[in-house]
């Protein structure tokens, strides 16, 4: 899909898709929404020092970027898995400003993350491994069980076939017990799709430009 590089409040990037109306992150600050949700609320409520990630919507990869600086930070090994139909070009991607506060190893990951080969597992970092799938969401079988989902996908407006109730049974087929999953949409369709699908889900504050966010976590099996 064709972006536009923009700039948001915080001073990072993200893209916006004229094709669908729609930036992959809010304008009010692509890095503090991308940790709010799902680094605070997500990965850290994670007790686990092996942990695995499935991404809905790899992106601009800025997700996985920050992932893989936590897993640095904390020493906790990450196996992230991201699905993506439609991947950014490389050559956009790597215009993109996520690394320029950090040191040039922090800049060294992050390129490798955005060249790294499609439908491979590869070790990116001591701490991070990565796969990314191109593939459709609503169609593809998951290869492992995961224990942290960060469910990324355009809104239920443009995409609506990926917030249903069977995807969400889907993504819940494939978790571990307790598994928490975080999302930016709070509506409440949204909300009774998880529940409805297994999950307990509670709203919490959002970034600056949000008033709510979903987190569920899986019920035992």
């Amino acid at each position: 899909m064709d972006s536009e590089l923009i700039l948001t409040e915080d001073g990072s990037h993200t893209l916006f898709v004229p094709g669908v109306d729609e930036c992959y992150h809010s304008s009010h600050g692509a890095m503090q929404e991308s940790t709010h949700i799902f680094i605070e609320a997500g990965l850290k409520h994670c007790l686990k020092q092996e942990i695995k990630v499935l991404e809905i919507g790899f992106g601009t990869g800025l997700n996985a970027f920050l992932t893989l600086i936590e897993a640095e930070r904390s020493g906790i090994q990450i196996q992230y898995t991201a699905l993506e139909l439609y991947p950014v070009k490389v050559e956009k991607a790597l215009l993109l400003n996520y690394a320029d506060q950090y040191s040039p190893e922090m800049k060294k990951y992050f390129e490798s993350i955005q060249t790294s080969a499609w439908n491979t597992e590869v070790q990116i970092s001591p701490f991070f491994s990565l796969e990314k799938i191109k593939a459709d969401f609503t169609t593809v079988e998951f290869p492992k069980a995961y224990d942290v989902i960060y469910f990324d996908a355009f809104s239920p407006e443009k995409q609506p076939e990926m917030w249903s109730q069977e995807q969400f049974e889907k993504i819940c087929k494939y978790c571990h017990s307790g598994a928490i999953l975080t999302t930016y949409c709070a509506k409440g369709a949204v909300r009774r799709a998880m529940q409805a699908a297994g999950f307990n889900v509670e709203r919490l504050p959002g970034p600056p430009g949000k008033r709510e966010i979903l987190r569920a976590v899986k019920l035992k099996d």
